[in-house]
């Protein structure tokens, strides 16, 4: 009889200490998730009405960010050398505002005001917008506008 009792505080010693192992690990998991960074940072930038959107590595390449930078090229229509963008770069507002996003840094992309002066095939020819050299997203430039927005949240 003893020796069955021994044997029951054993298991039931046993059956505690697994169970605040259990409890232990578990808090430990669900406390390393609320650590986890986010992919996207929104920051205001000073002197403008526009922010900018910085990316983890991760979020970058999950989106597929592309860019391609301004270049000046000569317009058969206009018969000058002009500053273009892929047309795929361009974002349009509600009341007909046109827009970019420009990369001046690693993973961080600002929205910049533009003016196309016309669209010639795949380019956007501009009256008004980024220096030549600039870098404008091509790839991702819809859902860096949301992420800016805050759409979808």
């Amino acid at each position: 009889m003893k020796h069955t009792n021994l044997l029951l505080v054993v298991a039931l010693i046993i059956c505690v200490i697994l169970l605040v192992l259990y409890f232990l690990y578990k808090s430990t998991r669900i406390s390393n998730k609320s650590v986890k960074t986010e992919p996207a940072k929104i920051e205001s930038v000073l002197g403008t009405q526009f922010k900018q959107v910085i990316l983890t590595v991760k979020a970058k390449e999950r989106l597929g960010i592309e860019t391609s930078p301004v270049r000046q090229e000569w317009m058969i229509q206009s018969g000058s050398v002009r500053n273009v963008v892929p047309y795929a770069s361009v974002l349009y507002g509600l009341q007909g505002e046109t827009w970019l996003y420009v990369n001046p840094e690693p993973l961080t992309f600002i929205r910049k005001t533009i003016t196309i002066d016309y669209i010639d095939a795949d380019l956007a020819v501009l009256s008004d917008g980024p220096p030549p050299g600039t870098e404008a997203v091509t790839v991702g430039v819809a859902e860096l506008y949301g992420i800016d927005t805050g759409v979808g949240k």
